[in-house]
């Protein structure tokens, strides 16, 4: 049985691409979420759900999955069509748009494509040392799913970046006690972050890398060395979250024919790829000056799907106009009195 083609297919049901799905259908036009995840939320869902994001307008702060969940019922709310759990494998061009094929078979057709993948296909960056299998999710974690479970808990973070200083200071209220490991005195995190972690309780140990993992069935101390001097030090814990970086791959959409830059898709200002109809936004996409931030990506995504618009339907208006000139109520969309 033959799929339904839409108007707007959005590959990521991050964010960006759940933006792009909510402005599609304030466009008036079909909309499919194609994710490989099986719930909608991306990487806020996949890997901090626990942890508070501070750069969003209008939250001083907000629990990633909170946050989340708002982009979904935003994103939904025009009927969006679901197919989770689905990875793009191919992209072939028709005579009405184009055919995108999932890892399970499926064809889905449609007129406009916005890729918004994220970081695509990624993977933590792993310790690299002996017994990393054996303890993973057994005092190793390479993310927090659950904040209670590390509650009166010793921790060692490892890394330098945001997710590190951000973890320790989000777990700081609960734990029993906080080391923070990482190979040098550079930190690639907000500097306010920095500042909080250095005027806290949380133990730094800088010019540490780990070295070894000890226990029998659960995690219970780690032996790291200087980077520098070569001396180690076996440290007691009851648990090492890993921050240390993702590996992200296109997967499959590398051999889709757009100008791939490392791991990004190259676009233009509106959007575009190489690929008529074809758009990329939010963390996959790369142009001159571009941020990688959620409040960036969903100015990207409401571009994207102007455009995505005015290619089905060049009578089509560009801009809207502002949604407060709108009428969103339910009567107005679905004629109901």
């Amino acid at each position: 049985m033959s799929e339904n083609r839409v108007d707007l297919t959005v590959i990521g049901g991050g964010p960006c691409g759940l933006f792009a799905a909510f402005y599609a259908g304030m466009r008036g036009m079909s909309v499919r979420i194609v994710d490989s995840l099986t719930e909608l939320g991306g990487q806020l869902t996949a890997l901090y759900p626990e942890k508070y994001v501070f750069d969003m307008p209008g939250f001083p702060k907000v629990l990633a999955k909170d946050l989340a969940r708002d982009f979904g019922d935003q994103g939904t709310q025009f009927g969006a069509e679901l197919a989770l759990g689905e990875t793009a494998t191919e992209l072939h061009k028709d005579d009405q748009g184009y055919v995108l094929r999932t890892t399970s078979g499926r064809e889905l057709p449609t007129k406009t494509v916005i890729i918004a993948a994220g970081a695509g296909a990624f993977s933590p960056t792993r310790l690299g040392v002996d017994r990393e299998d054996e303890f993973q999710g057994k005092g190793l974690f390479y993310g927090v799913r659950d904040r209670s479970q590390f509650s009166d808990k010793h921790l060692m973070i490892v890394g330098g970046g945001d997710s590190a200083f951000d973890w320790a200071l989000n777990l700081l209220p609960i734990a029993g006690a906080i080391t923070l490991v990482h190979r040098r005195d550079v930190f690639r995190a907000h500097e306010d972050s920095v500042k909080q972690v250095r005027d806290s309780r949380v133990h730094l140990r800088l010019w540490y890398a780990v070295k070894e993992l000890h226990g029998e069935t659960r995690l219970t101390s780690v032996t790291i060395e200087n980077t520098q001097t070569k001396e180690r030090d076996r440290v007691d814990v009851d648990a090492v979250i890993v921050n240390v970086g993702f590996k992200s791959s296109l997967g499959p959409i590398k051999a889709w024919g757009l100008d791939i830059d490392k791991t990004q898709i190259v676009v233009n200002r509106r959007f575009e790829t190489k690929l008529p109809g074809v758009f990329a936004v939010g963390d996959v996409c790369t142009y001159e000056g571009k941020l990688k931030l959620i409040a960036t990506g969903v100015g990207e995504a409401t571009t994207a799907v102007c455009y995505a618009k005015t290619y089905i339907d060049p009578e089509a208006r560009l801009f809207p106009g502002h949604s407060s000139d709108l009428d969103l109520s339910e009567e107005a969309r679905t004629g109901s009195h």
